[in-house]
């Protein structure tokens, strides 16, 4: 007689960073892109890419056995996140202090949670201002709409 453990498999947490963002150019496996590529993929100069590793926004980046910068999915899906990070207004300073704690491990999540939540709220604030923003330009816009469709005064 043969027992089949049939209880649920815990798999570790996905980071959300990797495994958000649009579809990749190659299967995993065959996902080996080189700096030009992912400078056409993701609309950075390669400039920009050798900085980001250079700073330590991205320090693992694989070499070929000539030295070539080799990225792969997973790099894609980190610098769509950076992409994200980058429009909340976050400093680059934090954004890499980020990385650092990405690179620690499991150890970081608490830290990790922390510093999204925190950007989460400035976001949000900033959303808010918007919107009020917003507001006021559509009672303007509706203001000078209707004051040019009135009949003029004798």
């Amino acid at each position: 007689m043969t027992v089949i453990d049939s209880s649920p498999m815990k798999s570790p947490p996905v980071d959300v960073c990797v495994s958000a963002g649009q579809a990749h150019p190659r299967p995993d496996g065959q996902d080996r892109y080189t700096i030009s590529e992912v400078a056409a993929f993701t609309g950075l100069r390669a400039h920009t890419l050798r900085w980001y590793e250079q700073i330590g926004l991205m320090p693992h980046v694989e070499r070929s056995h000539n030295g070539q910068r080799l990225f792969g999915n997973r790099d894609l899906d980190w610098l769509a996140f950076v992409g994200k990070l980058r429009l909340t207004g976050m400093p680059v300073a934090d954004m890499v202090r980020f990385a650092e704690l990405v690179h620690q491990g499991e150890a970081s999540f608490g830290e990790r949670r922390e510093i999204l939540e925190e950007t989460r709220h400035k976001v949000a604030a900033h959303i808010a201002e918007l919107q009020d923003t917003l507001t006021v330009l559509d009672a303007k816009i509706n203001f000078y709409t209707g004051a040019h469709q009135a009949p003029e005064r004798a």
